[in-house]
């Protein structure tokens, strides 16, 4: 069998998922907890790993780039993360592509890449700042998820062990 790029996308939305989920249930004070730099709040980094995912897509050409609201509160989290569900899966479906020369518009200029490059950067880009966001949350002394519980190895135990349903929890 060829090595693919599918379980690293699978488990980015499953991990992200299980993130938005955790976040939801924090007191709404977390929202505002940062690590040095007050304007990367967990709250802008919510809106932002979504903003990134739906960014990624327009980059593919699957759809058009949209604005991404920052929550206000923790009740705004599940909805950001029924909206990035929806664009990792847009993503996964560009797995099954060939790999190719992409042109998107970036402000003024016209960007080439590879799908691959796009789907690897998705990947990258969300696992950084899932990191930054559990840092911000417990460097003020909240607790939100023990990111070794969502890690790769894990999930690829879940779906060997206990089939492609138990990813969805």
């Amino acid at each position: 069998m060829a090595i693919s790029i599918d379980r690293p996308l699978r488990h980015m939305s499953w991990a992200n998922q299980k993130i938005y989920a955790a976040c939801a249930l924090l007191p709404e004070e977390a929202l505002d907890a940062y690590i040095v730099d007050s304007e990367w709040s967990a709250r802008q980094i919510l809106q932002h790993i979504l903003s990134g995912a739906d960014w990624f897509v327009y980059c593919l050409g699957i759809a058009d780039w949209s604005d991404i609201p920052t929550p206000k509160s923790v009740v705004d989290i599940p909805a950001l993360a029924k909206r990035l569900e929806t664009c990792d899966a847009q993503i996964l479906t560009a797995a099954g592509l060939e790999d190719e020369l992409l042109t998107f518009q970036e402000g003024e200029r016209k960007v080439k890449v590879l799908r691959s490059t796009l789907l690897s950067a998705a990947i990258l880009h969300s696992a950084e700042h899932r990191a930054q966001l559990m840092d911000a949350i417990e460097s003020r002394g909240f607790k939100a998820i023990d990111l070794d519980s969502i890690d790769l190895w894990t999930f690829e135990y879940i779906e060997r062990n206990e089939g492609e349903s138990a990813t969805k929890k």
